[in-house]
């Protein structure tokens, strides 16, 4: 007995009407392929935006701190005695690697020395104050009392190396036989402070540090008024 098979007949093409009556086979409709979906792909994607957000919000706030620090408000000279009125408060954003003092320290800077020039506007670090005295062991504080001539231009500041140099007595100059000149005799010393100039007669009074075996001889040049100062570059400032 043989077996017949039975072919199906394709689905008849849907009639659409036309023109005059007659109708038109309507196309085919046409495939949508559907992308593959990849979870791993997606989750990841989502991972990134979320940390990039948490990141962003992060260096938001982080910029948003402002801490109270203290700043210069105006020049001090190296080795000057710090003063209330050289010091103020700002609140600014500052990297964690910046060093600074915090505003509430403000009242212990007050009478420490500056350990290098202080510019007004700066920011104050640890390392720019010191609390360490201009006044060695063993040394001796001498004023010396100079005319404007007898002084360098340059503006001394506490700190600085000069020399105390003996200057010619205006009386041997005069004398029918001067002493033989010879080389000056001059004292080695460090600026302490520097006092204002007299009124009148412009005179400014250096107070500087020496040992003390030499202190007295400082003293008795300095009452004859014949001494001048300089600037010793060897010793810097």
């Amino acid at each position: 007995m043989s077996k017949s098979s039975t072919i199906a007949p394709e689905p008849a093409a849907a009639q659409v009407p036309g023109q005059g009556g007659k109708s038109t086979p309507a196309a085919a409709p046409r495939l949508v392929r559907q992308r593959r979906r990849r979870p791993g792909l997606i989750a990841l994607s989502v991972a990134l935006i979320a940390a990039g957000g948490l990141s962003g919000a992060v260096l938001y706030a982080a910029s948003g701190q402002r801490s109270a620090v203290v700043v210069v408000s105006r020049d001090v000279p190296v080795g000057s005695l710090i003063a209330k009125e050289d010091l103020a408060q700002a609140s600014i954003a500052l990297d964690p690697a910046v060093k600074s003092v915090k505003a509430s320290r403000t009242d212990s800077l007050i009478g420490q020395r500056a350990a290098v020039d202080l510019r007004a506007g700066n920011l104050l670090s640890p390392a720019q104050v010191t609390k360490e005295t201009l006044v060695g062991p063993g040394d001796q504080v001498v004023g010396v009392s100079v005319k404007p001539s007898q002084l360098p231009a340059t503006k001394l500041a506490p700190g600085q190396r000069v020399l105390i140099v003996s200057t010619p007595d205006p009386d041997a100059a005069a004398a029918e036989t001067p002493a033989q000149p010879g080389a000056p005799k001059t004292l080695s010393a460090t600026v302490i402070e520097v006092g204002a100039p007299a009124v009148g007669t412009g005179n400014i009074v250096v107070d500087v540090a020496l040992p003390a075996k030499s202190g007295p001889d400082l003293a008795a040049r300095v009452a004859t008024g014949n001494v001048a100062v300089i600037v010793d570059a060897r010793g810097g400032s």
